[in-house]
């Protein structure tokens, strides 16, 4: 008779987790997105909050840190060392970000070392964090001088937020470096927002309605989602107020058949389904994967869609021939609007990236038009604030169809563009998106 192993692998602090997924993120080119939630569980169940936060808020501040740390180090690390690299990053927010006595950080932080099997390194982190609480001063008003690391973003972004935005390029790297409001969706086919917020202030979580986004509420501080009434059952999904906007701009018709493009995670495909329940809509995603996700999205609301695993800007692979009375683009881009959700974006994004994006945009745009019912409705969304990616993508698509008009968006939220409208980051407490409305004649 085989013996059951009841051993169970012993469970990780929050910093030995975090120089982890941190690793994989700087020299892997793994999303964050992708990496904590596969870590996560390896940590004890009471230090996760603390390693969520470490992750996020490093990554948030890795240009000013990386700064900072070449000014302490008398040498680089070498190469085989990069996670005592990481893990002295760590101990530096922590001590700059974080409400934790200083001893107690040094300490935890230094204690790692152990758990890293570079016991020869205890003594490199407890010097230069002492040191740090030393010079701290003299240290942050050095870094102020430079642009990149007073602002923690990479040159190159500086530099292209800049040439976009000449005025703004400074609320938008502030915004992108503050945490984000956590924002629901109101499933408005179980109740009204007034209702909700009714029944969230009987559980006692404080929140309020969100400007512009008629189903949207905005908590006062983060939750989990399985502490929050109802999302189980469907009846509120998490989503920020900008994303929200793009169901009432397509504004969907009961009976019309609907193309959702580039869908996944299925947030926008929900909130259709949940704004007119009697459409016939299509759910179009390039990874199988991703449309798994829609799936579930979908199971949980209780909502139905035709999910269709194809490209977008090779229509032939999957397209039935039957056109569409309005397309939802919600096209691949820089996602530089929601930085302050995805700080590693500054990391691994690269210069050539908006180039590139600007190229398959304009692909995908050339490809669904045909697909569209003449009279039809197509919008362009992204999570961007480039306008190579926005306003001149939809411009010069605008200039080189001759069946093509903008259907302005009278609307009292973003700022008006030569064609559409920019939601900057922070904007009304909202994530940078662009829309634009296209009718075909």
């Amino acid at each position: 008779m085989a013996v059951r192993n009841t051993k169970t692998k012993p469970l990780h602090g929050a910093r030995f987790a975090a120089v982890q997924v941190i690793t994989q993120v700087l020299h892997k080119g793994r999303s964050l997105s992708g990496a904590l939630p596969a870590t996560l569980p390896t940590v004890a169940s009471g230090e996760r909050g603390l390693c969520q936060e470490l992750c996020y808020g490093t990554l948030r501040w890795h240009p000013r840190l990386e700064r900072l740390l070449e000014r302490l180090l008398d040498k680089p690390l070498k190469k085989r060392d990069r996670d005592i690299h990481i893990l002295l990053l760590i101990g530096l927010y922590q001590l700059i970000q974080l409400n934790i006595p200083a001893h107690a950080a040094v300490s935890a932080t230094v204690e790692v070392t152990r758990q890293l099997n570079k016991a020869w390194a205890r003594g490199l982190v407890n010097a230069l964090l002492r040191r740090f609480l030393r010079e701290q001063e003299s240290l942050s008003a050095q870094l102020d001088q430079d642009p990149v690391s007073a602002t923690a973003h990479p040159g190159w972004l500086l530099d292209a937020l800049r040439q976009d935005w000449p005025e703004q390029w400074g609320s938008i790297t502030a915004a992108n470096n503050a945490h984000p409001p956590m924002t629901l969706r109101v499933n408005r086919n179980h109740h009204g927002r007034k209702a909700y917020l009714e029944e969230l202030a009987q559980h006692g979580i404080a929140a309020s309605a969100a400007s512009h986004a008629p189903d949207a509420v905005t908590l006062d501080s983060p939750l989990p989602v399985d502490a929050l009434p109802g999302f189980a059952e469907g009846r509120v999904s998490v989503q920020d107020a900008a994303a929200q906007l793009a169901a009432g701009i397509v504004d969907p018709q009961p009976g019309e058949r609907i193309l959702d493009a580039c869908a996944a995670p299925g947030g926008k495909t929900g909130h259709l389904l949940e704004y007119c329940p009697t459409i016939d809509l299509t759910a179009l995603e390039l990874e199988a994967d991703r449309l798994v996700r829609i799936r579930e999205n979908l199971e949980r609301l209780g909502l139905h869609a035709r999910l269709s695993c194809g490209d977008a800007s090779d229509p032939a692979t999957w397209w039935d021939g039957q056109p569409f009375d309005r397309i939802l683009l919600d096209a691949p881009c820089s996602a530089t609007g929601v930085i302050r959700r995805h700080p590693d974006i500054k990391l691994l994004r690269r210069p050539d990236d908006i180039a590139q994006l600007a190229r398959l945009q304009q692909q995908i745009l050339n490809a669904l038009w045909p697909l569209l019912k003449t009279g039809g409705r197509l919008v362009y969304a992204t999570c961007s604030v480039m306008r190579r990616e926005n306003a001149l993508q939809v411009a010069n698509f605008l200039a080189e169809r001759e069946d093509c008009v903008e259907l302005p968006l009278d609307v009292p939220w973003g700022t008006g563009e030569s064609v559409g409208r920019q939601i900057l980051p922070g904007q009304d407490g909202m994530d940078g998106f662009y829309y634009a409305c296209l009718e075909k004649k």
